[in-house]
């Protein structure tokens, strides 16, 4: 089979600004992927990273000099490295191998049908008082997932927890904890009842989380990216984040989730802010997580069409017309 492949960058503003610990946005970028054989099309997006020492260029470049001759999914892991050109040309594959075979993505995945999932809702990281508001603004969401900064953090919380008292609480640092703050953030976050703790420190000083009381769970995410991360993150994690911009596509992060069910650690299912192509992947994906965050269109100030259908704090699945 013969394949064609075009790329094209989009960027998509965003409500507001998303601001985490290492900054703010008000704008998301995206690259698009269509992969085609002539007379089927498949499509794929991912969301290039600067921590991950990515860039639109970069990622753009690596996508171009893609050898398709004899490309398929399992030969893409071969020919490129995990990462987000690696996603959105595997999820691009994915959605043209069910438009090709007429057989629903869900199924290749394993599952008879997919259902709706619960997603949690993010507050971005601001004063007590803002993220306070934003919760309150959240209504009924059942989950909010809180980004912090570091220092302050138990205020944040605090705030946060006071202005919703019913709701579930995710918090994610962003490796912003230190040794300094990282106690008293984590006695905050017991005294709130947080569920899950993500990424208090930066991945490469993370050995404290052996010695320190786990009050949540704490869970990995710039510290793991595919599974070959798994083997280093045992005695200092008790769950990991999955994501396909980090994994390399969908189909990595299958394995990944299944080998991490397997040794007992929780899953979460994550994304980066992108539009709902970015996230239809990753709904199948879903179907076999503990915790699910998949609100990136909601954060934005509109969606590609057709999109995925948000019901108050559920996700639908991705519908043929978008993707798989």
């Amino acid at each position: 089979m013969s394949l064609s492949l075009d790329l094209a960058v989009e960027a998509w503003p965003i409500a507001g600004a998303f601001t985490i610990a290492r900054g703010s946005r008000t704008e998301a970028t995206v690259i698009v992927v269509t992969v085609s054989d002539g007379e089927h099309r498949g499509r794929g997006e991912c969301v290039p990273y600067a921590r991950y020492g990515e860039t639109v260029e970069s990622v753009a470049e690596t996508i171009r000099g893609l050898d398709l001759d004899g490309l398929d999914r399992q030969e893409l892991r071969r020919r490129l490295p995990a990462g987000a050109a690696r996603n959105a040309v595997d999820c691009a594959l994915w959605d043209l191998e069910a438009k090709a075979s007429g057989r629903p993505a869900i199924v290749a995945c394993g599952h008879i049908a997919a259902r709706p999932v619960e997603t949690a809702y993010t507050i971005s990281l601001g004063t007590p008082d803002d993220m306070a508001d934003a919760a309150h603004r959240a209504g009924e969401r059942s989950i909010l997932k809180l980004k912090l900064g570091g220092d302050g953090d138990a205020e944040r919380v605090r705030a946060v927890r006071a202005t919703a008292p019913r709701m579930r609480l995710i918090v994610d640092a962003n490796e912003a904890w230190s040794e300094k703050n990282i106690l008293e953030n984590m006695r905050a976050c017991a005294e709130a009842h947080v569920e899950l703790i993500e990424q208090p420190l930066p991945a490469d000083a993370d050995e404290m989380l052996r010695d320190i009381p786990h009050v949540a769970p704490i869970c990995a995410d710039e510290s793991l990216h595919t599974l070959a991360d798994l083997d280093g993150l045992a005695g200092k994690y008790d769950a990991i984040n999955v994501k396909l911009d980090k994994s390399g596509g969908l189909t990595e992060a299958l394995d990944l989730l299944r080998a991490a069910r397997a040794r007992g650690y929780l899953v979460m299912v994550g994304c980066m802010l992108g539009t709902s192509l970015a996230m239809a992947p990753a709904v199948l994906l879903a179907q076999e997580a503990d915790i699910v965050d998949l609100d990136g269109p909601l954060l934005l100030a509109r969606d590609r069409k057709p999109s995925l259908a948000y019901v108050g704090t559920l996700v639908e699945p991705p519908p043929a017309g978008l993707w798989g």
